[in-house]
């Protein structure tokens, strides 16, 4: 019998720079959540430090002498990895590594690390490994430092050089690839699309361990994996959610934001991020148990402006009532935000009131239009169906008589296309 040895957790030091924009409360709150991301990754948080600057030092984050200091807590405390509060610079990442001698990584970094671990279908895996080489392109160098401490001196800079910008080549081949087939999913998405136009859609959104697989499942009767730790779902999942017996919708789960969250992963998940850009209701999810549920907000609203979705019907849902402590939180939700819903999707406290709410929504936000065009006018007709569910359509020797429902956006594309308003 083969004894398997059992994987040890990587002992991390947990960095944060305090600058004159922030105050300590965010900072510290900011690092409990890099410590939560550092879990889900797989790390046991040693140590938490934060530093007071200005500003960001260029060169080394939280400056020459504090990184001394994080070199001399390393050797103490037999750490094997730092994670840093913040992106840091190519030239950040050389200088700590060399100070330290030890494994640097960055917010981005561990979250793309989570990504990959969590990655399951092919089109997450194309996304993520996009994502992780885009990030890896300007850091390619820290790869080569090794020439420099085998040899030093004259005769290493050459070959090293070349190495890296082999290195180069071969990861922007491989983005170029990645984008390729990143495309190829989006246009079959599309083409799913068309044949889903029928049916009102609506999309889940929300900062990261919101609830939102959970009341997916809860409202869909799915089985999508739901866990108590930050990214649980990567891929997005689309069911059909009767919400009464006269309204049928399409409704996706996607994947949770959260602050910081690199730019090339945002670019990365456009095919998946597609299903929020196509929806015609969003649902915000929100922890109302967090301390800082409101910064959340602040956070999924500013993804959403980002991804062109900010004039979308919205509906907020102040999730995870069962577990609220602070029960002035409640009151507080209701005064400031009238149009907000309160429920339990663990318990399934007032899931009817929100399926109310939908309801309401899709009726006030859907226009039903009936026109008479010519025979010859088959680009408009053709619009008709692109842009809206077509109820029905009859012809007679002169004219096409459609009766179609669109939401109000499409239904103002419609009138300009037919009668040029």
């Amino acid at each position: 019998m083969i004894e398997v040895p059992k994987k040890t957790k990587e002992r991390a030091i947990l960095v944060a720079v305090d600058t004159k924009d922030l105050n300590r409360e965010i900072v510290e709150e900011h690092l409990a959540e890099l410590e939560e991301l550092a879990i889900t990754a797989g790390a046991e948080t040693i140590i938490k430090i934060i530093q007071e600057r200005y500003t960001f030092d260029s060169a080394f984050y939280i400056g020459k002498g504090k990184a001394e200091e994080l070199a001399s807590l390393v050797e103490i405390n037999d750490i094997n990895l730092i994670i840093f509060d913040d992106d840091l610079t190519p030239v950040q990442v050389r200088n700590l590594e060399r100070l330290i001698e030890r494994k640097i990584v960055d917010r981005s970094g561990l979250i793309l690390d989570i990504f990959a671990s969590r990655a399951k279908t092919k089109e997450a895996k194309t996304q993520v490994e996009l994502a992780q080489l885009q990030y890896m392109l300007p850091r390619l160098t820290r790869a080569w430092t090794h020439l420099s401490k085998q040899f030093g001196g004259i005769g290493t800079k050459g070959p090293g050089e070349t190495q890296i910008e082999t290195d180069r080549r071969i990861i922007r081949t491989r983005i170029s690839l990645l984008k390729e087939k990143l495309n190829k999913i989006e246009a079959q998405r599309s083409t799913q699309s068309q044949g889903r136009k029928d049916f009102v859609r609506i999309s889940l959104v929300g900062y990261t361990n919101a609830g939102k697989s959970t009341l997916f499942n809860l409202l869909t009767d799915a089985n999508v994996f739901a866990e108590d730790k930050l990214f649980a779902t990567l891929d997005s999942t689309t069911r059909i959610f009767d919400l009464n017996k006269d309204n049928k919708v399409l409704i996706s789960d996607t994947v949770g934001f959260i602050r910081k969250l690199p730019p090339h992963l945002i670019a990365s998940f456009k095919s998946t991020l597609n299903e929020v850009r196509d929806a015609d209701i969003i649902l915000h999810v929100v922890d109302l148990s967090h301390s800082y549920f409101e910064d959340h907000i602040e956070v999924v609203d500013k993804t959403l402006k980002e991804l062109g979705c900010e004039n979308k019907n919205q509906i907020k849902i102040f999730n995870k009532l069962d577990i609220v402590e602070d029960k002035n939180r409640i009151q507080f939700v209701r005064n400031n935000y009238k149009h907000g819903i309160i429920i339990s999707a663990e318990r399934g406290i007032n899931v009817s009131g929100l399926k109310d709410n939908i309801v309401n929504m899709i009726e006030k936000s859907f226009v039903e239009e009936k026109v008479d065009l010519q025979l010859t006018d088959s680009k408009k007709a053709a619009s008709i169906h692109s842009l809206a569910h077509v109820l029905s359509e009859t012809y007679d020797d002169n004219y096409i008589h459609i009766t179609y429902r669109a939401n109000r956006e499409n239904s103002l594309k419609l009138k300009k296309i037919i009668y040029g308003e």
